[in-house]
């Protein structure tokens, strides 16, 4: 990941004190060409990091996603453990509805006890129905029932284009979901569960003596690709949602419709190419750091830090960081008593003449008032700072 590191200089806006963060000498701007178009009815690409979509087309277009719903089936089990309402070693009774279910499948057999921990990577290595729905009557009581927290969870990240009825993705006309949303699925996976995500990296998984590999063929061969996960039915085609990390960006893929298990790989390789080639996540700020020394009237300390609540990540073309330019909007008289996080002003970065992100500029220290004196002085030199336009 690039670290953009400036100087600052002060200039005078109106009534508000700007600080520009240096600009390198304006440079031609970097050539990027247009995205690859895929063999696939519906695509994406995002930065994982700053969720900035590179490469779109048809995301947010209902399809049937197949297996690719068991990443809610997944992410829910690994909230439940997350959270202790279950445990890697706790065990689940397979059930004769469990043990039925059609299609791929873990092997489980009926009667017998399974734990979590071989549930969780039959659903997502071996992509097994049968551990889908073993894992969700364990968690819900039915697969109804759910089917429902499913939906309560996609409600809760804002797939706006998703509806689930099942913990499997075996075809139902009232199921389905996006590009763009399994794309949001993956990135609360990769963050929220991060202690779970080398899971889906793993190639293959062996129960009842029986080993499957995981059919992310992408795994192995690039070296960058580490999940997430495949599906496939008639109806939906090939997919296949991927996610590799290089040179410190994390990039998130959703493919769907493609018309083979070839083809979901290469057209997935035809993303993650284009956007490693010309895109980069760049720490243009980090959280905590002090960005300017504002002046305090009135307080028991004459200067104060300001920066950012967190860091400040974006997602720009390769070259594009010699024209970064940053801006601090600084409200133009300060008084004690000042809070930590206490906004006064605001951040802008700028590509030239596009805005690119604003943010709101914290006092990173409290400021007690200072003494009667202290501050009868400071009213009188702040008058003064008034009336002939101090800076």
């Amino acid at each position: 990941m690039l670290t953009l590191q400036r100087l600052s200089s002060i200039i005078r806006v109106g009534f508000t004190t700007a600080v520009v963060l240096s600009v390198s000498a304006v440079l031609a701007e970097p050539i990027i060409p247009s995205p690859p178009q895929l063999a696939a009815s519906s695509y994406i690409m995002m930065d994982a990091e700053t969720g900035h979509i590179l490469v779109s087309h048809n995301a947010d277009e209902r399809l049937p996603p197949a297996s690719l719903t068991k990443l809610m089936t997944s992410y829910i089990a690994e909230r439940e453990i997350i959270e202790g309402r279950m445990d890697l070693d706790d065990e689940s009774l397979i059930s004769v509805n469990a043990w039925r279910t059609g299609g791929s499948r873990m092997f489980i057999q009926e009667g017998r006890n399974v734990s979590i921990e071989d549930l969780l990577r039959g659903i997502i290595i071996q992509s097994g129905n049968d551990a889908s729905v073993a894992m969700a009557e364990h968690i819900a009581g039915s697969e109804d029932m759910f089917a429902q927290m499913m939906n309560m969870y996609a409600e809760r990240m804002g797939l706006t284009n998703t509806n689930f009825t099942n913990s499997t993705g075996l075809p139902d006309p009232d199921q389905y979901s996006s590009a763009a949303d399994m794309a949001i699925l993956s990135r609360h996976i990769i963050y929220d569960n991060a202690r779970f995500y080398p899971l889906y990296a793993e190639r293959s998984f062996t129960y009842n003596n029986i080993t499957q590999a995981n059919r992310n063929t992408l795994l192995g061969r690039n070296p960058a690709v580490d999940g997430l996960k495949t599906g496939h039915t008639s109806e939906a085609g090939y997919c296949l949602v991927a996610s590799a990390i290089q040179d410190g960006m994390r990039l998130i893929t959703v493919v769907m419709g493609t018309s083979s298990d070839e083809a979901r790989s290469q057209e997935t390789q035809k993303l993650l190419t284009y956007g490693f080639r010309y895109f980069q996540t760049a720490q243009v700020h980090d959280a905590g750091a002090s960005l300017y020394s504002a002046r305090v009237w009135g307080g028991t300390e004459t200067e104060l830090a300001l920066g950012l609540e967190e860091d400040l990540k974006l997602t720009i073309a390769r070259g594009a960081e010699r024209s970064l330019r940053t801006v601090l909007n600084i409200d133009p008289v300060i008084k004690a008593p000042i809070e930590v996080g206490q906004v006064l002003g605001e951040l802008v970065v700028r590509d030239g003449d596009q805005e690119l992100v604003r943010r709101p500029l914290l006092a990173l220290e409290a400021v007690q008032p200072s003494g009667f004196m202290s501050r009868l002085w400071d009213s009188i030199l702040l008058f003064f700072y008034g009336l002939f336009g101090g800076s």
